[in-house]
């Protein structure tokens, strides 16, 4: 898989290159959420014997090999757990990034990728009768210098995992753990490792009230 993605990404950088615009192109990298925990065989089998990786392996490697890849954090893909979100993101724009191989600790998600090449490229989104509003914010002022991302909170919902962030406080519930919710402080607690419920229910119950609104909101768009 990392030989093919080396391969196909090349590609289509040597293009670039080749109509001399590299050095004004950006170019963004993320990996998929985390590692997968799911046991599954595809295609004709798995045959045990075959050298691990060749065409013949086809087996997952399964909760053990997950939690290794997902180290230091919490589950996996498909759970909203740091170890099912969290990925880095690495930005390359020779021309328009006056930082070089610097670090940014601004908190990210996916829906931010269109509002930031909206907003490079000088155009807005426009607004679709019925949907609602594009829920992304634009990284601009985090590829200039390691600032924070001006937002009132992330929301989670996949596969009966939910989760809500606002700021540096987390709830999360996995439906496999019978849909409690657990409050984190993630700027402490990285590794969701050490509940707040009982020592701040306040906002427990305050984040769980604004994840149901969000929900009923998101609903009323797609009825």
């Amino acid at each position: 898989m990392i030989d093919r993605m080396d391969r196909e990404i090349g590609r289509i950088l040597e293009q670039v290159r080749a109509m001399n615009a590299l050095k004004n192109t950006i170019v963004l990298f993320l990996s998929d959420n985390g590692a997968s925990a799911e046991i599954m065989v595809r295609g004709a089998g798995h045959d045990k014997t075959a050298p691990m990786g060749s065409s013949a392996t086809h087996l997952g490697i399964g909760p053990g090999w997950s939690s290794v890849s997902n180290t230091p954090f919490r589950r996996h893909k498909i759970w909203v757990h740091e170890g099912g979100i969290s990925t880095p993101l690495i930005v390359n724009w020779p021309q328009g990034l006056a930082a070089k191989g610097e670090i940014r600790h601004a908190v990210g998600h996916v829906i931010d990728l269109a509002p930031t090449l909206l907003a490079l490229a000088g155009g807005t989104a426009e607004a679709v009768e019925g949907a609602p509003p594009m829920p992304g914010k634009s990284l601009v002022p985090a590829l200039a210098k390691d600032v924070a991302i001006d937002r009132e909170y992330l929301y989670f919902n996949h596969a009966g995992n939910r989760a809500l962030r606002m700021g540096d406080y987390k709830v999360v519930s996995a439906a496999l753990e019978g849909n409690r919710w657990e409050l984190y402080n993630l700027a402490a607690d990285r590794s969701e490792e050490s509940s707040l419920n009982e020592k701040e229910p306040d906002r427990l119950q305050r984040m769980i009230d604004k994840w149901e609104a969000v929900t009923t909101e998101l609903e009323s768009h797609y009825r």
